[in-house]
């Protein structure tokens, strides 16, 4: 047997130390913690062999924005990435969230990779659609005008578009979203539009309360006095615009492949609480949910609410 000199023995220590940091099959094991869709921040497990589950990561805009950046990488359970660094090149993650100015949204990686996911309530597509009459079909669905200042509780909120389109028809609106990553999205996106000291966001705003969780889950004081219970299953492609697109493959990324089960078992429970109506939105031509008929339903050129 050879016996190694003190110099050559510190030569291979640090090769093999050089290695396991190196090593491309060595880092994601160690490091990165793969997101468990829908399951909380609890769910944001340390175990990497899960190769259904999404590996996301978290990093800060800049300097400023790490303090905020950190405790939300330790309430998500989240790996911190560098400062400042392109959401986009880290491959060996499906996506980063990004912290920047008060902002989070989500960004895919890799060269192709769409724009960002963000919530962004006062952005001009927002007012567009306001001024355009776009959101008819919506109100008449949940009985706008009916009853004054209507409750509704969102069970599907997402990035709460819907929810703040019938909070600026009037309605108090409860916005329940059980994904923790969208939820920060979410929260973010609300925090934002109330500090930008518009009258009309603060007032619409002021009419939107997140629930995070499931919506299954709310309490019996969250759910009195609730009139209507709004789902949008958020699976099936209703639009070809870009902006839909990577929406819904961020969306379905994050809640993986379960979700046309999640929303039938939802619909199930909708049905069960004691409101005036439940209100699902559909493709125009999707079959009905859980294959239940609807009292009736109104229908758009680019979506249906079943009632």
């Amino acid at each position: 047997m050879t016996t190694l000199t003190g110099r050559t023995a510190m030569r291979r220590c640090i090769l093999v130390v050089l290695t396991s940091i190196w090593m491309p099959s060595r880092p994601i094991s160690m490091t990165w913690k793969p997101y468990c869709p829908g399951a909380g921040a609890e769910g944001l497990l340390h175990n990497p062999s899960h190769p259904g589950q999404p590996l996301l990561a978290l990093l800060a805009a800049t300097a400023a924005d790490d303090e905020a950046a950190t405790t939300l990488a330790h309430r998500l359970g989240l790996t911190l990435l560098p400062t400042g660094s392109d959401p986009t090149g880290y491959e060996h993650v499906h996506a980063v969230l990004v912290v920047s100015g008060g902002s989070v949204f989500l960004q895919r990686t890799g060269r192709a990779a769409p724009g960002p996911v963000a919530a962004e309530f006062g952005s001009t597509a927002m007012r567009h659609r306001r001024r355009s009459g776009h959101n008819e079909l919506l109100g008449r669905a949940v009985g706008v005008g009916k009853k004054p200042r209507l409750r509704v509780l969102d069970a599907t909120a997402g990035l709460g578009r819907d929810s703040f389109v019938l909070a600026d028809l009037g309605c108090e609106v409860t916005l329940c979203e059980r994904d923790p990553v969208i939820v920060e999205i979410l929260r973010a996106g609300m925090d934002t539009a109330r500090a930008g000291g518009d009258q009309w966001l603060d007032a619409v705003l002021g009419r939107m309360q997140l629930c995070p969780g499931d919506a299954r889950q709310v309490s019996a004081d969250t759910l009195r006095g609730v009139d209507v219970l709004y789902l949008d299953p958020m699976f099936g492609q209703r639009d070809k615009s870009a902006a839909v697109k990577k929406e819904m493959a961020l969306f379905q990324l994050l809640l993986g492949g379960g979700a046309a089960q999640d929303a039938d078992e939802l619909l199930q429970w909708a049905l069960q609480v004691d409101v005036a109506r439940v209100v699902v939105k559909r493709p125009p031509k999707a079959p009905n949910l859980a294959a239940r008929q609807p009292s009736h339903s109104i229908s758009g050129k680019a979506v249906r609410y079943d009632i």
